[in-house]
C-alpha cells in the first residue's frame, strides 16, 4: 500500500514500551531535511549514495538516528526478508528518546492495523484486503471515476482556471475510494466523510485534524455497521464475509487504512503526472487526447517522481550486515524508494528507462501494495487524467514550470498547487 504524509498525522500518539538501551547516532548521520531534501531530493540521493553507498545513516526528526535504505537491490532485499526486517516498530531500540509530541509518532507507534501485522496475522488481514479489492469491477470503477471527474471539472469550467491539486487531484481519488467502500455517492453524509478524511491526511492552516480523524473512525464504524446488518456489492461489505471472520474494530482500522492509501499517493501521481505533460515538450505535440502518452506519463512519474518517497519503516529483528553497514537489532530502516527507482546500478547509462515497470513505488514482498491495488489506482490516475485533458483539450500552466513548488515533505513528492488556464467551457 501507499501510505500518507506522516507529516499529515492525525490522532493522538500510539505508546509502545521502550526497550532497553537507546544506541547513539552515527557519526556520519546526515539530517533527513532541509530544502534541498524537499525540492531537489534526487541531488541529495545522489550525494548520499556517494559519500555512504547504499545504506546511509540519517537523523529524523529531533535528531533520532535512522538509516536510509538508497539502493534498488537493498530496497528489495528489506521488503523481501521479513524475518530480518520486520514491520512492527515495537522493536525499536529508540524508544526511550521519542517525545510524546513527535511528529511522526503516529506512523511509527505501533496499530492494531494491517500495517504493522507480521507473519500469519499480516496474511489473514492482508487477505481479506486482497479479496476484497479483487472483486471490484475495474470497468465500473473507471465509469464511476468518470462521473466524479465530469462532475468536478463542471464546477470549473467555466471560469477558465483552476487550482487543480485542490479543485481536482485531491477531490477525485478520494470520492472514487469511499464509494468503492459503500458511501453513496452525492450525499451530504459521503461529502462529510470526503472532508473530514481530506483534513485528517492534509490539514491546512486553521484546520483541526484531530476532531475530523475522530469523525472519520466514528463514521467508519457506521459504516461497518451499516454493512454488517444490509450487505452490498462493495469493500467494505465483502471484507465483512470473508471466512477469515475479521472483528469489526479490525475491519474499521484496515479500511482507514485503504482509504488513507488510495487517497494521497494516488492524488499525487494524478497531479505530478499532470505537471510532467503540461511541462515536458515530449507530450506537448500529441498530449491532449493522445491516450498512450498519458500511460507513458503515469509510468514514468512513478520511476522519476514517485508520490512515495521514503516509507518509514522497517525494523532489524536482529544483528545483520547490509549494504556493507552493520544494522544492529531494534534499529529503524527507512525505504527510499524515490532513491532506488533511480539507483545507478540499475540505470548504468543514467537513462531511466520509464518504459517498463519494475520500480519499486508500490514497494515490494509481502508488505507491499496489496496486489489488486496498484491497478486500482492506475484505472482511478489514469481517468482522472485523460478525462481533464478531453475536457479542457487546451489546458496550459497559469504560472511558469519555474514556480511551481514541491510540497516541504520528504516523505510524499507532490506540488503544494497546481494553477492552470484554460478556454471556458459552458454548459
Amino acid at each position: 500500500m501507499h501510505w500518507p504524509d506522516p507529516l499529515d498525522a492525525p490522532g493522538a500518539p500510539p505508546q509502545a514500551e521502550p526497550p532497553p538501551g537507546c544506541p547513539a547516532a552515527h557519526p556520519d548521520s546526515v539530517p533527513l531535511s532541509g530544502l534541498e531534501f524537499q525540492q531537489t531530493p534526487s541531488q541529495l540521493y545522489r550525494s548520499l549514495r556517494r559519500e555512504h553507498g547504499p545504506i546511509a545513516p540519517v537523523l529524523l526528526d529531533g535528531g533520532i538516528p535512522a538509516w536510509l535504505v538508497l539502493g534498488y537491490s537493498e530496497v528489495s532485499y528489506v521488503t523481501s526478508h521479513d524475518e530480518l526486517f520486520a514491520r512492527d516498530s515495537r522493536r525499536w531500540n529508540q524508544w526511550a528518546a521519542i517525545p510524546a509530541d513527535w511528529p511522526l509518532l503516529p506512523y511509527v507507534g505501533h496499530q492494531p492495523s494491517v500495517l504493522f501485522a507480521e507473519g500469519a496475522e499480516h496474511q489473514r488481514r492482508a487477505g481479506v484486503i486482497t479479496q476484497a479489492l479483487e472483486a471490484v469491477d475495474q470497468f465500473e470503477l473507471a465509469h464511476d471515476c468518470r462521473q466524479i471527474a465530469e462532475q468536478l471539472i463542471d464546477a470549473f469550467a467555466g471560469s477558465g482556471g483552476a487550482e487543480l491539486m485542490a479543485a481536482y487531484a485531491h477531490a477525485l481519488p478520494m470520492r472514487a475510494a469511499v464509494q468503492m467502500c459503500g458511501m453513496p455517492a452525492g450525499g451530504a453524509d459521503t461529502e462529510e466523510l470526503v472532508r473530514d478524511l481530506r483534513v485528517s491526511l492534509d490539514a491546512a492552516e486553521g484546520d483541526d485534524p484531530v476532531s475530523a480523524y475522530v469523525r472519520v473512525q466514528e463514521r467508519i464504524q457506521r459504516l461497518v455497521t451499516d454493512k454488517r446488518a444490509r450487505p452490498g456489492s462493495d469493500v467494505t461489505s465483502r471484507m465483512l464475509g470473508h471466512p477469515a471472520g475479521l472483528a469489526d474494530d479490525e475491519i474499521v482500522q484496515d479500511l482507514i487504512s485503504v482509504i488513507a492509501a488510495a487517497q494521497q499517493p494516488t492524488a499525487n501521481w494524478i497531479c505530478n503526472t499532470l505537471r510532467l505533460l503540461l511541462t515536458d515538450d515530449r507530450f506537448a505535440l500529441n498530449v491532449s487526447g493522445g491516450r498512450l502518452s498519458v500511460g507513458q506519463a503515469l509510468n514514468e512519474v512513478l520511476w522519476l517522481d514517485t508520490p512515495t518517497q521514503n516509507f518509514i519503516g522497517r525494523w532489524a529483528v536482529r544483528d545483520t550486515q547490509l549494504g556493507g553497514r552493520h544494522i544492529r537489532a531494534g534499529d529503524c530502516l527507512v525505504l527510499g524508494l524515490a532513491a532506488a527507482n533511480t539507483d545507478p546500478q540499475i540505470w548504468p547509462d543514467g537513462h531511466i528507462g520509464a518504459e517498463n515497470s519494475a520500480h519499486l513505488s508500490f514497494s515490494n514482498g509481502e508488505h507491499r501494495c496489496p496486489y489488486p491495488a496498484p491497478l486500482l489506482a492506475d484505472v482511478i490516475a489514469r481517468t482522472a487524467v485523460e478525462t481533464l485533458l478531453e475536457r479542457l483539450p487546451d489546458v496550459v500552466l497559469a504560472v511558469p514550470p519555474g514556480e511551481l513548488r514541491w510540497r516541504p515533505s520528504i516523505w510524499m513528492r507532490g506540488l503544494t498547487a497546481l494553477p492552470v488556464e484554460f478556454t471556458p467551457v459552458v454548459g
